[in-house]
């Protein structure tokens, strides 16, 4: 009996889940490293754009005022 329950018992310490990949040799870490610079390169551009773009929201939505046309914040307000 006990050798029937062995296996069942060992089955699930060894599986991974299925987004966990297997490492296999010095392969693996190589890979990893690629696909991390892979990501970081793509995030870098993402942010990039996403900034890009928040400073054409922010040109078109705040128009710049001139000092002279600024209230006088002693001046009572009309």
């Amino acid at each position: 009996m006990s050798q029937e329950a062995a296996p069942e018992q060992a089955v699930p310490e060894r599986s991974a889940p299925p987004s966990v990949p297997e490492q296999k040799g010095a392969g693996a870490p190589k890979g990893l490293l690629q696909q991390m610079e892979e990501l970081m390169a793509a995030l870098s551009a993402d942010l990039n754009q996403l900034d890009a773009d928040l400073q054409s929201t922010s040109d078109r939505l705040v128009p710049d005022r001139a000092p002279d046309d600024q209230p006088d914040p002693h001046q009572p307000q009309l």
